[in-house]
């Protein structure tokens, strides 16, 4: 275990100390079954977020559109 992970479990129970029993055994239940459900793949679902963004139009017509769209609000502040 690392250093980081220790630290980590250890801020957490000080955390988790002040809940009632009830409260603590319905997190252990929970912590199990996100352990049964497994976690995704994080790499797969770093490389399908890639062209999530889908257009048509060329990147130079979006970015225009983008810069057309920016409205700016001129504000004197006086000292």
């Amino acid at each position: 275990m690392t250093y980081t992970n220790k630290h980590l479990i250890e801020a957490y129970t000080s955390l988790l100390e002040g809940l009632s029993a009830t409260s603590k055994l319905e997190l252990i239940e929970s912590l199990a079954q996100s352990l049964q459900r497994g976690q995704p793949d994080q790499d797969v679902s770093f490389f399908q977020s890639f062209g999530a963004f889908g257009s048509d139009k060329p990147a130079e017509e979006i970015v225009a559109d983008i810069k057309a769209s920016r409205q700016f609000r001129r504000k004197d502040i006086s000292f």
